[in-house]
Parts: structure tokens; C-alpha cells; sequence
């Protein structure tokens, strides 16, 4: 049985391994892709640490047999024995790539935060059952907001009488991660529905950096030196960008989404936020701008110009067309607020 399997490292090189599978053992392993590696003959020592192994290893098998493989002076340049490791599961498990889809790109006028959320459920089990493609949506909303984890107290996250000041009503998303207090054209915040073909083979921090390597190229094109910090964060030489989430359903399917700040207001952040408050209490409130650097001054640009920017490079490297939320999800959705997300029983399933 021939096997073919690719990864593009998360700003690093595409990563291509070929084999067949005989007698339960691998054979005949060809790694190949754009990297650099020196010496050159060590690409004989990867091919033949791999050569026998179990194509139902575990990454961190196929990684350690090529360390202890390489010679002592070995430059990889692009690439890590991991990613060798990646590409043979996502070989070996049938993992799809970004073009393998028909992408649709939706941006609707603004909702209410709860719909939202609500939203990103509805759209991720349509993925998941097969009613609706691979999607990327960009949010807007119409009110100020305090997104939580799904695992988060509300008492230790969020000031409730600062956030009702502030016009901020609480949603608890369903993905885990922190609390954010988002406003109105002050963030950018898009989501990604996906089968999970599309990143099996790959661990949860793997995957995190694989789904958002299209916004880096978009921050960069805008002149903004965006890397990824392990495990959720968008980051810059000048501080936090924005952070992501994940929620994976028993369809398979995953929610990936993404807030970056746009034109933050720090002092109103560690008004609402409890555990921004506590993290620059030692600090006080200035650093907050250091701590998150929103692209407004990084950019100069307008938020409509940078969420034009993502959406075109989104565009071209993984394809897409525009389309819209379908009458039957936003009924899906509504009524999940009203059963759901709006419940003081969901919003305080951890008070």
C-alpha cells in the first residue's frame, strides 16, 4: 500500500514523505520538500531511521528514532524531526489539505454577541454532518461583550458591575481558553469550520499554528513581524496581537477561532476583567498597551482594510468564494440562544 503525506511547518518549509507499507512495517521512505539540511547525506540517515518502523507509531517515536539517527553537526533548516513525524501520520490517517475544499468565506452585518456564539456551534455541526463545506467566518457584533472560556468562573473572571457599567453582557463560548472583553470595531475576531481530515495527525498545538499560518502571512504583508506562540497566541515583537480557541465535537469537526486586537482600550479591560487586573497589579494599568499591541498602531490601517487583507490572502493560498449564513442556521442559532446561551444555567455552569 503506497502512502503520500505533506505538512507545511508553521513558518518553516513543506515537509513531503512517500512510502509503502509491507508486512505491517514501513519501506522504501522517501522524505523530500523544499527545507535545507546539512550535511547533505542526512537525508539518507532520516530515510533509513524510518525504514522498518510501524506505520502506527506516534510522532514522538518517528522523532526520537531520527535524532538518535542524525550525525552530532546537523543543520535542519525549516523543518524538525517532528514534522517528519507529522507528515507520516497525516499519511498514514488520510489527512486532507486546505485545497482539497471548497472554501466559503462569509462576513455578515453585525449580530448580537450571543448569536455569535451561538453561531460558531451551528456552523461547526454543519460542517461536521456534511450540510455545509469547510468555512471561514469573520464576526461582527453590535454590542460590547465579555467572552468566557467554557471552563471559567464568571465570579473570579469578570467584575459584573464593571461590565454592566461598560454595557457588556457575558457570553460563555464553547471552546476553552480566556475572557476577553471585546467591543464593537475595536477587535477582529474570525472563525474557522473545519473537518477534522484537515488536521489529523496532528496534536492539539500542532494544530493551533497550522489553521491561523494564513493570518500570520496576512499581518506580515501588512508589515507587522506576527509569529506564533505556543499554545494559542498571535504575537509581535511589540506584545500580544490576539489569541485562539479550539472546540473539537464528536462529528470531527473543529471550531477555530481567533480574536486580535484592533484598537483595544487597556484601561477598560482591567476594569472588566478580573484577571487583567490581577496580571498588572504590579504593574499598573500602562503596561496593558505592552502587554497587548492592537493593529490599529501597528498598521495604521483601518480594521475593514486589514480584514480585506486576511480575506485576500486567505484567498490565495488556500482558494474561497463569498457566501451567507443560510436561513435554516440562523434559526438554528437563534434558538439556541434562547435555549442555550442566554440561559443563566449555561452563562453560570461554572458561577
Amino acid at each position: 500500500m503506497s502512502m503520500h503525506g505533506e505538512y507545511k511547518v508553521p513558518g518553516g518549509k513543506l515537509v513531503v514523505v512517500d512510502f509503502e507499507v509491507v508486512d505491517g512495517k514501513i519501506s522504501g521512505f522517501q522524505l523530500s520538500g523544499d527545507f535545507f539540511l546539512e550535511p547533505d547525506d542526512a537525508l539518507g540517515c532520516i530515510d533509513r531511521a524510518v525504514e522498518g518502523l510501524s506505520p502506527n507509531g506516534t510522532i514522538e517515536e518517528y522523532s526520537d528514532a531520527i535524532h538518535q539517527a542524525l550525525p552530532s553537526e546537523v543543520h535542519l533548516l525549516g523543518f524538525t524531526p517532528d514534522s517528519v513525524g507529522v507528515a507520516i501520520r497525516r499519511a498514514v490517517t488520510g489527512a486532507a489539505h486546505w485545497r482539497d475544499y471548497d472554501w466559503q468565506i462569509l462576513h455578515e452585518p453585525p449580530v448580537a454577541p450571543m448569536l455569535n456564539a451561538a453561531l460558531d456551534e451551528v456552523l461547526t455541526a454543519a460542517v461536521g454532518e456534511g450540510l455545509r463545506g469547510p468555512t471561514l467566518r469573520i464576526w461582527e457584533w453590535n454590542a460590547p461583550a465579555v467572552f468566557i472560556g467554557s471552563f471559567q468562573s464568571v465570579k473570579n473572571e469578570v467584575d459584573e458591575q464593571q461590565a454592566a457599567a461598560h454595557g457588556a453582557q457575558i457570553v460563555r463560548r464553547i471552546s476553552g481558553g480566556g475572557s476577553m472583553f471585546m467591543e464593537p470595531q475595536a477587535c477582529i475576531t474570525y472563525a474557522l469550520y473545519v473537518p477534522g481530515e484537515l488536521v489529523r495527525g496532528m496534536s492539539f498545538a500542532d494544530s493551533y499554528a497550522y489553521l491561523d499560518e494564513w493570518v500570520l502571512e496576512a499581518l506580515k504583508a501588512l508589515g507587522i513581524d506576527a509569529v506564533y506562540k505556543p499554545l494559542n497566541d498571535i504575537t509581535s515583537p511589540h506584545g500580544k496581537i490576539g489569541g485562539a480557541a479550539q472546540k473539537r465535537l464528536g462529528s470531527g469537526a473543529v471550531l477555530h477561532h481567533v480574536t486580535m486586537a484592533y484598537d483595544m482600550d487597556p484601561v477598560a479591560m482591567t476594569e472588566v476583567l478580573r484577571i487583567g487586573r490581577e496580571k498588572l497589579s504590579d504593574k499598573g494599568t500602562a503596561s496593558a498597551q505592552k502587554r497587548v499591541d492592537p493593529l490599529r498602531s501597528q498598521t495604521g490601517l483601518t480594521r475593514e482594510a486589514i480584514i480585506a487583507k486576511m480575506i485576500e490572502v486567505f484567498k490565495q493560498r488556500h482558494g474561497g468564494t463569498d457566501g451567507e449564513v443560510t436561513e435554516g442556521e440562523w434559526d438554528a442559532a437563534e434558538l439556541l440562544v434562547e435555549q442555550k446561551f442566554s440561559t443563566e444555567e449555561w452563562i453560570r455552569r461554572v458561577p
